[in-house]
């Protein structure tokens, strides 16, 4: 069924008809009908149909979404798209009063109502989803507040801290993801249903009555934008690719993690797979799947920037895509979601000591605690680095004789400070990280 044709004296072509169809937006079954609900609801009120008409069509689409919620609406094969299975089914039910529903209304501004609602819907569940994922990494973060490890830049030791300080990274990445989004809802929250076509309609619509029925926070001023404007679904696309940038961070190290020349953690058995040739492996295999799919991720922002660049206003059939990569970036994001959640479950932290070395800045700020200028003491310190490796030494093995050597401005005990453990005691390190803690708890509660 078509929603148009009157001026047409043949059918479309069967090979066109095939392209110009597409079955994505059958996701938008349920909240379609909502909207019709809403709409026939505000259409009986202001008298532009009858008051029974309304209820009769109300009865109707209330059967209907039922159907869409137990999963027994049956789409037909000759079905242009959602917005016309639900009118093509409400004719079986009712008859010729299911052609007054399209009354005021364009399939440009029910769309662009379907898919604010849709997203307004998923991304809730995504900010509850990564909530919940923030909330097993600072029970991680807890768990491991006395495991000293090292920090890196360039891929290098530097620093000490403790591994929860390293989890809690990622929480407070998360959570800055959970505001993107909330800011994108608060956007994406305006009603375009009453925009019609373009230009509004001569009836009388109630555009407030709809906003306030289906749940939005305000209506859509400008009629051509409210049908014209994709930029809430590239916001969206956009949350939803950096929150899968974050997690492919985190798979990344994961993958490093687990390798024998890291050595940090364990895969239990069930979140790991194996090689068809090699029967040692074990492989990382979920978050190589995850750190794959942020690439598609990456790539629906340029496709739905694409989308937009060129477009006159109104409405055009090019944003007929819009649906194909905004759900497929929403799809990704939630599967990686959940299957990040497993594999951090299934994780087993044993990480190596670090490096000596990584203590070189904290022997230098004792001579800055002394008076001497940074930059000389980057030297000195620098100095006994070089010293200690043309001997053929450890950093660990530095004693207070190695440091007088170089610089007279050493005293007695300094060399202690050459320990990790030490290094991290002496920034007060675990003590922030239990900070941290309370602070990301406190962001989630209710």
């Amino acid at each position: 069924m078509t929603l148009w044709g009157g001026r047409f004296a043949d059918g479309p072509d069967a090979t066109l008809w095939a392209f110009t169809t597409d079955d994505s937006d059958r996701r938008l079954l349920e909240v379609d009908i909502r909207g019709s609900i809403a709409h026939a609801m505000m259409l009986g009120a202001t008298g532009i149909i009858g008051e029974d008409e309304s209820a009769d069509l109300v009865n109707a689409l209330e059967r209907l979404l039922a159907d869409a919620r137990d999963g027994t609406f049956e789409f037909a094969e000759g079905d242009e798209d959602v917005h016309s299975a639900v009118e093509r089914r409400l004719g079986e039910l009712v008859g010729p009063l299911a052609g007054k529903l399209h009354t005021g209304r364009s399939r440009n501004d029910q769309i662009a109502t379907d898919l604010r609602l849709y997203l307004i819907e998923a991304g809730r569940e995504r900010i509850s989803r990564i909530h919940a994922l923030v909330g097993q990494l600072v029970e991680m973060a807890e768990r491991h507040l006395e495991v000293v490890i090292p920090t890196y830049t360039h891929l290098q030791q530097a620093q000490t801290t403790v591994l929860g300080d390293h989890l809690c990274a990622y929480a407070w990445m998360l959570l800055r993801d959970v505001g993107r989004f909330t800011d994108c809802l608060a956007r994406v929250s305006e009603s375009p249903l009453g925009a019609g076509a373009s230009a509004g309609s001569s009836l009388p619509l109630d555009r407030k009555a709809t906003a306030e029925a289906l749940g939005f926070d305000r209506v859509m001023s400008n009629t051509l934008d409210a049908v014209a404007s994709r930029d809430f679904v590239a916001e969206y696309a956009f949350s939803a690719t950096q929150t899968m940038l974050h997690l492919s961070r985190l798979a990344e190290e994961i993958v490093l993690w687990t390798t024998s020349e890291f050595g940090w953690a364990r895969l239990a058995d069930s979140v790991a797979t194996g090689s068809s040739a090699m029967p040692h492996k074990k492989n990382p295999d979920i978050a190589e799947l995850v750190r794959g799919r942020s690439a598609t991720a990456v790539g629906a922002i340029t496709a739905i920037a694409g989308l937009q660049k060129g477009l006159p206003l109104t409405y055009n059939r090019d944003l007929q895509e819009d649906k194909r990569i905004i759900f497929s970036v929403d799809d990704i994001l939630a599967g990686s979601l959940d299957a990040m959640g497993v594999l951090l479950a299934g994780l087993t932290f044993d990480p190596p000591t670090p490096r000596a070395e990584t203590t070189s800045l904290d022997l230098a700020d004792v001579l800055v605690g002394r008076g001497v200028p940074f930059r000389e003491a980057h030297e000195i310190v620098g100095r006994v680095v070089r010293k200690l490796e043309e001997e053929g030494r450890a950093f660990s093995e530095v004693t207070d004789g190695d440091l007088a050597s170089v610089d007279d401005r050493f005293q007695p005990g300094d060399a202690a400070v050459a320990d990790p453990t030490e290094s991290v005691r002496r920034r007060a390190v675990t003590e922030r990280v239990r900070e941290q803690i309370g602070e990301i708890r406190a962001r989630l509660s209710p």
